[in-house]
């Protein structure tokens, strides 16, 4: 793992060495096991190295091919190495040490431009071709790994973090004013909708699933993963299904526990990450190592204030699927001493721009320092399970029987699940009665919603033009681009700035602690599996994400296996924690409120509102609360710019 970076000058020059070490200067603050370089006349590449592979440790990064005049770069482990090795007939007893970075120099000089097809993994490369004179590189389907640029009339450059760009001459740190726009104006966690767009004028970032292509200071991209046409399999049975499955995410689970550290995961006490423990575990234990898990369990005081269905504390479901699996160290967190306000400046400087997910902050953090300190080098999790492996939504596939007029099987599914999730049938059928005719239901419900207060200030709106920009790509004022499970699954795989969010967290955390987060739940053949799965293997039986329930019996306990009733809320006591810095926060906001630094991008005639709405006195319930959360992200906002104009 590493933060990388690169130049490739517009014109051939004697040294390109000096702008690109200030760049690597610009990393110091993340811990690092090497920091070299490598550069011609017209190229500067280098790498702040954390070892986090065995073929990575001692590992020459950026290497550089005499022989086959290549030079590389890379942020990546690669998960396909086996079928790499064979389809590069490279001799066996070269494999075993061999590093990613050269693997995918040799995948390069095989296929070219084409090699992003053929890699499987967590990645961000840029490979300087001296015969072709081209700069090029990529990044993985997914953005797990972050590569932003710049260009000027004298250069183009890439890097891991902004901030190596921000150092170099000709790169403005002025705000990009369509980006603070739309992060303003989306009420849902998405920053933007311009995959290409940063905080900042002039760095943009290389969207997931692209390559691209310097020559002659000409800058090119190229998409080369797409979802779009995955045919459905056909298996002869459930059990081929659930025997597929087990495969394909064994061989994503076995291919993440590669480190000459400790192997880690996030575990709470849901399906999704507690599939890749169970998995994971079980491979461990062929060679004799445990996994350590790691869970955020609430405070030792903490009330519980929550919704019926809902499980503040996993911490007995986490002990259970922990019993049941076997051959793991569990270390169960209550982060005492954070909390979101207190953590703000941290996940500033972590992400270098503002961010909307302030109710987590605090726990993802502080999994990620005991990681860190437990000496893990890799820290599993299952963040992309809802769409893949644990997929399955069940009122939407009841209303797809009815449109079919498959009425038969529609009444006998609705019966089962009604009784699995002890929810009324009457009921159920109000529900699945607005996803089957929703344009009906949206003209006799959407003027009885409550909308999330608007905290973009409506001339900064009017003159961006943002909500005829969101309306382009299907966001409403609501935050919804669709009304149907299978579309909003299907515009997550296909518009790339979905990713955006994910890749910068994970990167930017793997950075500071030393440690890379790896997901098999994104697992390529994981994704591509899932995608090609019908959907009636997904719901059966009165159970909604079938098939992750069907394929984990004798993996996980069936308390948690079967679970439709109830689920899991973490971050529940994040008022809770804020409660001696109530009076502090409040008055922040109001000074927020008479600043002229933000009045021209915030709404502080909704902020004010939502201020007297909230009023002096903390309440759990403000984790659900629309205004409560318009007020911590305009306070997040506003930081940012503190921070930004300097105004410390």
């Amino acid at each position: 793992m590493s933060a990388i970076v690169s130049i490739h000058y517009n014109h051939t020059r004697h040294s390109s060495a000096q702008h690109g070490l200030k760049m690597l200067q610009s990393l110091q603050h993340y811990p690092a096991d090497r920091v070299h370089s490598w550069h011609d006349e017209q190229v500067f590449l280098g790498c702040h190295a954390q070892w986090i592979t065995p073929e990575s440790v001692n590992e020459p990064l950026p290497l550089y091919d005499p022989l086959r005049r290549l030079a590389i770069t890379s942020d990546a482990i690669i998960d396909n190495r086996s079928e790499l090795f064979r389809q590069l007939q490279i001799d066996p007893s070269q494999r075993e040490d061999m590093p990613d970075s050269l693997l995918i120099l040799l995948a390069y000089e095989r296929w070219g431009e084409d090699v992003p097809l053929h890699l499987v993994g967590d990645f961000a490369f840029v490979i300087w071709d001296e015969k072709k004179r081209t700069l090029f590189g990529a990044r993985d389907f997914s953005g797990s790994r972050t590569l932003y640029f710049s260009r000027t009339d004298e250069l183009t450059a890439f890097s891991t973090t902004m901030q190596p760009l921000l150092e170099l001459p000709g790169v403005s740190g002025k705000l990009n004013e369509m980006w603070l726009a739309e992060f303003l104006a989306i009420p849902i966690i998405t920053d933007s909708v311009d995959p290409y767009a940063s905080v900042y004028q002039s760095i943009a970032e290389v969207p997931p699933s692209h390559s691209f292509a310097v020559f002659d200071g000409k800058l090119t991209f190229n998409r080369y993963c797409s979802f779009k046409h995955i045919p459905k399999s056909k298996l002869k049975s459930d059990e081929e299904y659930e025997e597929a499955f087990r495969e394909v995410f064994d061989t994503a689970v076995k291919a993440r526990l590669r480190t000459h550290r400790r192997v880690g995961s996030q575990l709470s006490g849901g399906l999704d990450s507690g599939s890749v423990v169970s998995f994971a575990a079980r491979a461990l234990r062929a060679d004799n190592k445990p996994l350590h898990t790691f869970s955020f369990v609430p405070l030792e005081d903490f009330v519980d204030w929550t919704p019926k269905r809902r499980i503040p504390n996993e911490r007995p479901n986490i002990e259970a699927i922990v019993n049941y699996v076997g051959n793991i160290q569990a270390s169960y967190l209550d982060c005492k001493g954070m909390d979101p306000l207190s953590d703000i400046e941290e996940w500033l400087d972590l992400l270098e721009m503002p961010y909307k997910f302030f109710i987590n902050t605090f726990w993802m953090r502080g999994i990620y320092e005991q990681a860190s300190k437990s000496g893990v080098g890799v820290l599993l999790n299952g963040k992309r399970g809802n769409s893949t492996i644990s997929w399955g939504p069940a009122l939407d596939y009841h209303a797809l029987l009815l449109k079919q007029l498959k009425l038969l099987r529609f009444y006998r599914e609705l019966d089962q699940y009604s009784s699995n999730v002890g929810i009324g049938r009457k009921f159920l059928l109000r529900l699945i009665g607005k996803k089957t005719f929703p344009a009906i239901s949206r003209m006799l419900s959407r003027n009885n919603e409550e909308l999330s207060p608007v905290l973009i200030n409506p001339n900064f709106a009017a003159r961006t033009q943002v909500f005829a920009k969101l309306r382009e790509h299907g966001f409403d004022q609501w935050g919804t681009v669709t009304h149907s499970a299978y579309q909003a699954r299907q515009q997550h795989f296909e518009q790339l700035y979905f990713w955006n969010v994910t890749g910068i967290n994970a990167t930017k955390l793997s950075l500071r602690y030393g440690l890379w987060e790896r997901d098999p739940t994104n697992d390529l053949r994981v994704v591509r599996f899932c995608l090609s799965v019908p959907e009636s293997q997904f719901v059966q039986n009165g159970l909604d994400r079938a098939l992750i329930r069907r394929a984990t019996r004798d993996y996980l306990p069936d308390n948690i296996r079967l679970d439709q009733r109830s689920r899991g809320l973490q971050g529940a006591d994040s008022i809770m924690r804020m409660t001696a810095s109530w009076p502090a926060l409040i008055a922040e906001l109001h000074q927020l409120s008479d600043d002229p630094l933000v009045a021209d991008y915030l709404n502080i005639a909704e902020i004010k509102t939502a201020l007297a709405r909230i009023g002096s006195e903390p309440s759990p319930e403000y984790l659900f609360d629309l205004d409560f959360k318009m007020l911590m992200r305009g306070l997040i906002f506003y930081r940012f710019l503190i921070r930004t104009m300097g105004r410390r």
